[in-house]
């Protein structure tokens, strides 16, 4: 049994494409010779509560028809499950896994692919108790998640995180963060933090360049705030592609780390922002989602 979990407004679109997004779900598993179920979110969770359900009614996969959050939650569903997979028909307005993975951005073809595809393992971070499977970051990246999710911004897909992120440069503070790792700990004041499997934080905005998805660890990255006028100039490279060649830019593989702070910190697992408190723990579970795709490789 296949069960595809449609986030109805995924991507712009209204809640009227909901029912054109489960025909053509219904369509494409028929025609592989499977049993579909299709479900509608309706609220936050609820993909998360629908994909635990399946799991219990013996599905073997498990789409995701979404956004970067819908994808969230079911894969946080998933995790450690050993029958059940997962599959992603990319909807939302960044795709940073889907695109990791080689997903098709066609849903017909996307799902084609998934339901062909053996189960091959990605790894999923964890930062502050919350699942992720592509991107978490702390700082300046999750003051901008905060705004992008919220009920009143309209503007949404690349030009709504770019005009975000454009106007918060210029009045963001950067805070002071006390880093340990297993090997080492420093001070740094710093404008982010990200801990990544993916590349890009969606859109093709790149922060973490030799990020992969299975390769049993976190890439931990650090972008310090060693000027405003340094910072402004250097934040360009995000869009053009070459953010490893910053000079307030750093990186290193990690399996846990750990991160402080005097005030409490607001983070975001793949782009939903969460309130935290002054000590965050990040670390890595290697191999523990099982996904079904195209390749289920990254790119």
């Amino acid at each position: 049994m296949t069960t595809i979990i449609i986030n109805p407004i995924a991507g712009g679109v209204g809640p009227s494409a909901a029912r054109d997004r489960a025909e053509v779900a219904s369509a494409v598993v028929d025609r592989h010779g499977d049993r579909a179920e299709v479900f509608v979110t309706a609220c936050g969770g609820h993909a998360r509560e629908l994909a635990k359900a399946a799991v219990k009614r013996g599905a073997r996969l498990v789409v995701a028809w979404g956004g970067d959050g819908t994808i969230n939650e079911v894969a946080s569903a998933l995790v450690f499950e050993e029958d059940a997979a997962m599959g992603i028909i990319p909807a939302g307005s960044g795709n940073g896994l889907a695109r990791a993975l080689g997903i098709d951005v066609r849903p017909e073809q996307a799902l084609a692919d998934a339901l062909a595809a053996e189960p091959k393992p990605i790894d999923v971070g964890e930062l502050g108790g919350r699942l992720f499977v592509n991107v978490a970051g702390i700082g300046f990246d999750a003051h901008v998640a905060v705004r992008f999710n919220a009920p009143d911004n309209r503007i949404r897909g690349l030009t709504g995180y770019a005009l975000l992120t454009a106007r918060a440069l210029t009045s963001y503070a950067p805070q002071r963060y006390e880093i340990a790792t297993p090997n080492r700990c420093w001070s740094v004041r710093a404008l982010l933090i990200v801990i990544a499997h993916g590349v890009e934080f969606g859109n093709r905005i790149r922060i973490a360049p030799q990020a992969r998805v299975d390769d049993g660890a976190l890439d931990l990255v650090v972008v310090e705030e060693q000027s405003r006028l340094t910072t402004l100039w250097n934040m360009r490279r995000l869009v053009t592609g070459s953010i490893e060649q910053a000079p307030i830019w750093a990186s290193q593989q990690v399996h846990d780390v750990s991160i402080e702070s005097e005030m409490p910190m607001v983070f975001h697992v793949d782009g939903e922002p969460v309130v935290g408190g002054t000590h965050l723990h990040a670390r890595i579970h290697a191999g523990a989602l099982k996904i079904c795709a195209a390749n289920g490789r990254q790119t």
